[in-house]
């Protein structure tokens, strides 16, 4: 799902509340090491799902923070990354290293297979063909909006979901994603898809494990890769193996050290996955924001990603 490594520099674009700055790669391979990765990990997410868990345990594993009792903890918590400039800051930094831009909804239209073997990705948080959240997404769409450019690919998405294959949706595929998401009504599905997949349950369990605003985006950040499954390598086990290591601030533990150690595990399961895959969506934003002391992730930020330096003010 890191379209980054796929797109021109020079034709990034830039909103006019931030600044990009790009440092000159020694050649047009540089920064970009290693395959995209996200889609695949989201694979392995919905096999584990289906099967360590089982279709209720999985339910209640990844809804678990919706219950009352963790609901009342929350209510009584400050908004963090869910109030309204953290949480379009928060976007901003996964699409530094998804797109190479700061301006996430110029990825509304975004679709390409970039060969990871999920088919197409697509949309702001790369929803792809063969891991069923962008069937899932097309089919509440068109739920709610019948006849809308899409609805007519919906058997050929059923067909090759969970494959790589573009079986009946090329030629006119891509091209009808990108008219759809020119109406407003399928970004905000978009929006919503992502917010109910991954953004608000990450934030969910940051707040419950006692993590500022810093903390929930490292969350968030991880169920965008690595996928909401419960391997060693996605988001829910490198949440469980963190919590075995180091103790979260909820349980007594150090902010810091329990951030430290969560990095460290996601760091490794990166390469564990692909040794030579760049890790700077880590190590030069994230840990640079902890190093910094930044736990409220205060502005103005300044980060690199892929070797381009990125600021918001």
């Amino acid at each position: 799902m890191k379209r980054a490594r796929l797109l021109l520099l020079a034709a990034v674009p830039v909103v006019a509340t931030a600044s990009v700055y790009l440092l000159a790669p020694e050649d047009s391979g540089a920064g970009r090491a290693g395959p995209d990765l996200s889609s695949a990990y989201r694979s392995q997410a919905a096999e584990d799902a289906e099967g360590a868990l089982g279709a209720k345990a999985w339910a209640e594993r990844s809804e678990g923070a919706k219950s009352a009792e963790d609901k009342a903890v929350i209510a009584d918590l400050p908004p963090g990354l869910a109030a309204p400039a953290k949480k379009e800051l928060a976007q901003q930094l996964v699409a530094s290293a998804e797109n190479s831009t700061l301006d996430w909804r110029s990825a509304y239209a975004y679709i390409e297979d970039i060969g990871d073997g999920q088919g197409y990705t697509a949309g702001i948080i790369g929803f792809c063909t063969g891991t069923n959240d962008l069937l899932t997404l097309v089919e509440g769409y068109t739920k709610a909006h019948p006849g809308n450019g899409l609805a007519t690919y919906l058997p050929a998405l059923r067909a090759v979901d969970g494959t790589d294959s573009h079986e009946g949706l090329d030629p006119g595929f891509t091209a009808a994603w990108k008219a759809e998401a020119r109406v407003p009504a399928f970004q905000k599905a978009q929006d919503t898809a992502r917010d109910r997949v991954y953004f608000d349950p990450a934030v969910r369990l940051a707040k419950l494990d006692g993590l500022g605003a810093l903390g929930q985006f490292v969350y968030y950040d991880a169920m965008v890769f690595h996928g909401p499954g419960t391997d060693p390598a996605s988001f829910y086990g490198l949440r469980e193996r963190a919590l075995q290591k180091s103790d979260s601030p909820t349980e007594g533990g150090s902010e810091e050290a329990y951030l430290d150690t969560f990095l460290d595990l996601r760091g490794d399961a990166m390469r564990t996955r692909d040794a030579d895959i760049d890790t700077t969506r880590v190590d030069t934003a994230q840990r640079r924001f902890l190093n910094d002391g930044n736990l409220d992730l205060r502005t103005p930020l300044e980060w690199q990603v892929y070797g381009e330096t990125f600021r918001v003010p």
